[in-house]
């Protein structure tokens, strides 16, 4: 009656055929993320993958249980990680995790291939959010400017400073936000727009040029 998902009562969430334990310091994965593990796995990249803002580990497990990638998660959050960790260890997911603020602390040219479901709800919106969320999911994963775009202006050239010559780059992103971040993707290659199973626009790939 107070709105708690019950994912956080029952501490467990399905993703990509597998069963996440999640908290309340964590995002609860949502099927349509299980679009952006699809496009990764089709995408023919191999070696070093970092998955940016991993919370309950959801995309940083998938990819590594389902692939030969080397998988890097870092998350800004220390209790994220904790329960990202967990759940690699349970599931049997051979992934590393780091504490930093994107990908900070990355070394230049050292990754493959990009993944990041960030904050994308603009702040502007709390109100209208439905109160399972707003109350209860933890805003750091939730919201990102008046806009909802603030991470993604940091974190598109930072991807760009990690990425190899011909990388990937994979965000899944909130409605109406194409637009803007085909503009901030321009110098890229192959910038490309993928709607999920209900046609809309959910996550964005693109390659850094060769």
């Amino acid at each position: 009656m107070a709105g708690k998902p019950t994912q956080y009562i029952t501490g467990r969430q399905e993703f990509y055929g597998r069963e996440f334990r999640v908290t309340p310091d964590v995002l609860i994965p949502r099927p349509e993320t299980e679009l952006l593990v699809e496009l990764v796995l089709a995408s023919g990249h191999k070696g070093r993958l970092v998955d940016v803002g991993t919370g309950s580990g959801a995309i940083a497990v998938s990819l590594a249980l389902e692939s030969q990638f080397e998988v890097l998660a870092t998350d800004i959050s220390l209790a994220a990680l904790r329960n990202a960790a967990a759940n690699a260890l349970r599931l049997g997911a051979a992934v590393r995790f780091a504490a930093m603020d994107l990908v900070a602390a990355l070394p230049d040219a050292g990754f493959d291939v990009v993944a990041s479901n960030p904050p994308y709800v603009p702040g502007i919106d709390v109100s209208l959010i439905q109160r399972e969320v707003r109350d209860w999911e933890p805003h750091v994963a939730l919201f990102a400017g008046p806009r909802g775009l603030d991470v993604y202006t940091r974190l598109i050239p930072e991807a760009w400073r990690v990425l190899r010559p011909g990388g990937l780059l994979a965000m899944e992103f909130g409605f109406g936000q194409a637009e803007s971040l085909e503009i901030l993707t321009a110098n890229w290659a192959n910038v490309e727009i993928h709607g999920d199973l209900a046609g809309i626009p959910r996550v964005l790939t693109a390659r850094k040029p060769t």
